[in-house]
């Protein structure tokens, strides 16, 4: 009898231990619960170091309501990157309940990318405050854009302090800037139309019309008799203005639209306008790597000299500069442009240097127009060492045989089942 019942011996133990792991479980859950409710102030988590008691700090207090009643998503980690505690904002930003939030590890709501930059301030945290940008991990595997504030907490007598996020949802924020950069690229586009529009008429009327008027000037002119010198010097001063001014016109039409970028490309305006800014200036400019092999897109070839016409116009403007280099590249698939003068800088940290720099948005519609193109600007500057402008264009992917059939046979049927 003994023996046949020793095999049947461990069944009491094993029911005895589910029943302890289902007691403490229970009492977990109601740790949260309580938690959540505001009914305990302080929490004790288990670590290397041994088990840590953090104070919640009076749950029953008001700020709890306000946090709860938050936009934004509240987190409380211990230096391990548990959570202490989340508000409900939080767990409706990583699409799980609450109760499977508090407790865990803040890690799985990140992704490797977002930790490797959150890993540091996290470290590092101070009084200051830092914060960072990176992707919630949800429950549903979708990914949420938010911004991360960090800021280190009291101590409340403790060695090592808790760490307090603030989660801001960014997805609205991207949804409003995808809507600007388009609002900004159409206004771009209209604005180059108009100036295309513009030039055309000056060029075909009103510089027709001055050429016109100084040929007629001066048939004038030469049919005054030399003996009446006056009227023959006025007749001469006249072609002259006349003479400046069907110039101007010229420049200015050239400014709206240059023809020889469509004609001849980037490089040979580069060259032309250089030469004009000399010679109307006396500011020495130098060109470098301006060999392109092949023509760039329309629409870049566009950006690239708008952007080299706004900066030799703040060269102008206030820069006070002796010299200028323009350098033009083709690194990898990338098109870079860098205009560096030798003229008085401005300090970027300084608001009232930046608010002379930017003037009319010169520097601000610069960066509009490389961001709108895809690429990224770049202003350094100091006020010993001159401004140096530098954008960075990447071309567009050519698509090889194969991958252009599955674009038009895709455009085909949008065609076809568009209403």
């Amino acid at each position: 009898m003994n023996e046949s019942r020793h095999p049947r011996s461990p069944r009491p133990s094993s029911s005895g231990e589910v029943a302890k792991l289902r007691l403490r479980l229970a009492g977990a859950e109601e740790a949260l619960r309580a938690i959540r409710t505001g009914e305990v102030d302080s929490v004790v988590v288990p670590g290397r170091k041994g088990p840590q008691v953090f104070t919640l700090e009076g749950a029953e207090h008001s700020y709890r309501v306000l946090i709860e009643s938050m936009n934004e998503g509240a987190v409380t980690l211990t230096r391990e990157k548990t959570i202490l505690y989340a508000n409900q904002c939080f767990a409706r930003m990583v699409k799980c309940p609450l109760e499977q939030v508090m407790g865990g590890s803040f890690r799985r709501f990140i992704s490797p990318e977002g930790q490797l930059g959150l890993s540091p301030l996290l470290k590092g945290a101070d009084k200051t405050g830092a914060k960072i940008q990176v992707l919630l991990n949800a429950g549903d595997g979708t990914h949420l854009p938010v911004q991360i504030s960090i800021r280190m907490l009291a101590k409340n007598g403790f060695k090592r302090a808790p760490i307090g996020l603030v989660v801001t949802d960014l997805s609205e924020a991207r949804r409003t800037e995808k809507l600007l950069r388009a609002l900004t690229s159409r206004v771009v586009q209209v604005q180059e139309d108009e100036r295309g529009r513009l030039a055309l008429e000056l060029h075909n009327n009103i510089t027709q019309l001055l050429c016109a008027i100084l040929f007629r000037s001066k048939a004038l002119a030469d049919s005054i008799s030399p003996r009446d010198g006056l009227a023959k010097m006025e007749a001469a001063k006249l072609r002259e203005l006349l003479g400046q001014a069907a110039a101007e016109v010229e420049r200015i039409t050239r400014d709206l639209r240059p023809g020889v970028l469509d004609q001849l490309g980037l490089g040979a305006v580069l060259r032309a306008t250089s030469t004009e800014f000399t010679d109307r200036t006396g500011v020495a400019v130098e060109l470098a790597g301006v060999q392109l092999l092949a023509r760039l897109p329309a629409a870049m070839e566009l950006t690239l000299y708008r952007i080299l016409q706004e900066s030799l116009k703040n060269v102008e403007k206030h820069a006070r500069a002796g010299q200028v280099l323009v350098h033009l590249a083709k690194v990898g698939e990338v098109v870079q442009l860098r205009v560096k003068d030798d003229g008085v800088g401005f300090d970027p940290e300084d608001r009232a240097g930046k608010r002379k720099a930017n003037g009319d948005l010169g520097l601000l519609g610069m960066r509009e127009r490389a961001t709108s193109a895809g690429g990224a600007l770049k202003v350094k500057s100091n006020r010993r060492g001159g401004t140096e402008i530098e954008v960075r264009i990447p071309l567009p992917v050519r698509l090889g045989p194969a991958q252009l059939q599955v674009q038009a046979r895709r455009q085909f049927q949008r065609k076809t089942t568009s209403p």
